[in-house]
């Protein structure tokens, strides 16, 4: 991707301007960079958008940084951008276990040998308190608590805690330490990013561009996040996946095809919704697993949802004796977890030859299908 669509496709805003950056980027190969904040193990769709912006600029030569927040984690548990309510603080051994399956998640978007990887830890951890107080004395401590997202909890008898409002400052310290000319992230970063900006001109006197990457919404029409249960995990299975992107509402087909594929944005423009939909989780499941699996996706998806038929590739579990439907769950490895498999039976997410399982403590004694989800089966015998 060159020249205008560089700016333009999975671009929401270029501040101050598109027209400087692209000044800018006709005259030399420019450094850039995201932050990820190590809050979860787990990284969804929606986090391969600023992902796949970084490559875009990667692969037309640019110097490109991925930053584990690390550091900034530590203010407050994390960002507190689009928070009504604060984070718990986060220990250094849940950091750790956050960061280490998410190069293996994203590793189907990235080149590795065309960007690097830095851990902002590595420099605000070590900050003296001289250090904070030089950096912070360039920031005007109303233009941070006028911060839109503060006042509204103030407003609903929440509080912010200090270390929250110390977020933006260090976040914005990433872009001096690096000395970056373009920061990428999401709309709702705007804000930090600014900060970003404001203290590479007044400690650099340099010029730094902020790029926002559109937002997009989960399965179920609203911000994806983990607590919904709305989100395209860049780890879900390839059935997971085009199951999943299937049930998207039809009006967002069209920004998933533009923000999460290479496809041509208007490639899906006269096809039928459901068939537009098909192409979208097709060619995402592709990404991440391989064309084989993705058609397999295709296949078990159009076999159950458009026939009303039950694959017959699927798993099977040999009953050892009587097993209560929780064991038979995580003992197939279905689910990792007790806590998960009773979850997904109080949410009615379990069915054991079409009839809903209810009661966690049912043992089965013979054999049956049982559905996980709308994607997933396990035969048992």
């Amino acid at each position: 991707m060159q020249g205008k669509d560089l700016l333009d496709r999975r671009v929401a805003n270029v501040l101050p301007s598109k027209d400087g950056l692209a000044d800018l980027m006709g005259k030399k190969k420019i450094r850039l960079y995201q932050g990820f904040d190590p809050t979860g193990t787990r990284l969804h769709l929606g986090h391969s958008v600023g992902i796949r912006k970084l490559m875009d600029f990667a692969n037309a030569g640019h110097e490109v940084i991925f930053l584990f927040g690390t550091g900034t984690v530590l203010a407050g548990g994390g960002d507190p951008s689009g928070r009504e309510t604060g984070r718990k603080m986060i220990t250094q051994e849940e950091i750790d276990e956050n960061i280490k399956g998410w190069k293996d998640q994203v590793a189907p978007l990235v080149d590795w040998d065309k960007v690097s990887i830095k851990q902002n830890g590595d420099w605000l951890v070590p900050l003296s308190l001289k250090d904070i107080l030089s950096v912070a004395s360039h920031l005007s401590a109303v233009q941070l608590f006028k911060r839109e997202m503060f006042q509204r909890r103030i407003e609903n008898g929440d509080t912010v805690s200090f270390a929250e409002t110390f977020y933006p400052m260090l976040q914005g310290y990433d872009s001096v330490v690096m000395d970056v000319d373009l920061e990428i992230g999401g709309t709702d970063q705007e804000f930090n990013m600014l900060i970003g900006r404001e203290l590479m001109r007044k400690i650099k006197g340099k010029e730094k561009f902020v790029l926002t990457t559109p937002m997009i919404l989960g399965t179920d029409g609203q911000q994806m996040s983990k607590t919904r249960g709305n989100a395209v995990w860049l780890d879900d299975t390839a059935e997971d996946m085009f199951g999943k992107l299937m049930a998207l509402p039809d009006e967002h087909v069209a920004s998933y095809i533009e923000l999460v594929t290479d496809l041509p944005i208007d490639s899906t423009k006269d096809l039928h919704p459901m068939e537009a939909k098909k192409v979208l989780a097709f060619d995402v499941a592709k990404q991440f697993h391989g064309e084989e699996k993705a058609q397999e996706a295709k296949s078990i998806w159009e076999s159950t949802f458009q026939k009303g038929e039950v694959p017959t590739d699927i798993p099977t579990h040999k009953l050892n004796g009587e097993e209560n439907v929780v064991d038979i769950l995580v003992n197939s490895g279905t689910v990792s977890s007790k806590s998960e498999a009773r979850r997904l039976i109080e949410q009615g997410g379990i069915e054991l030859d079409g009839t809903k399982v209810t009661d966690p403590t049912i043992n089965l004694d013979a054999s049956g299908t049982l559905r996980i989800g709308k994607h997933r089966f396990l035969k048992v015998q």
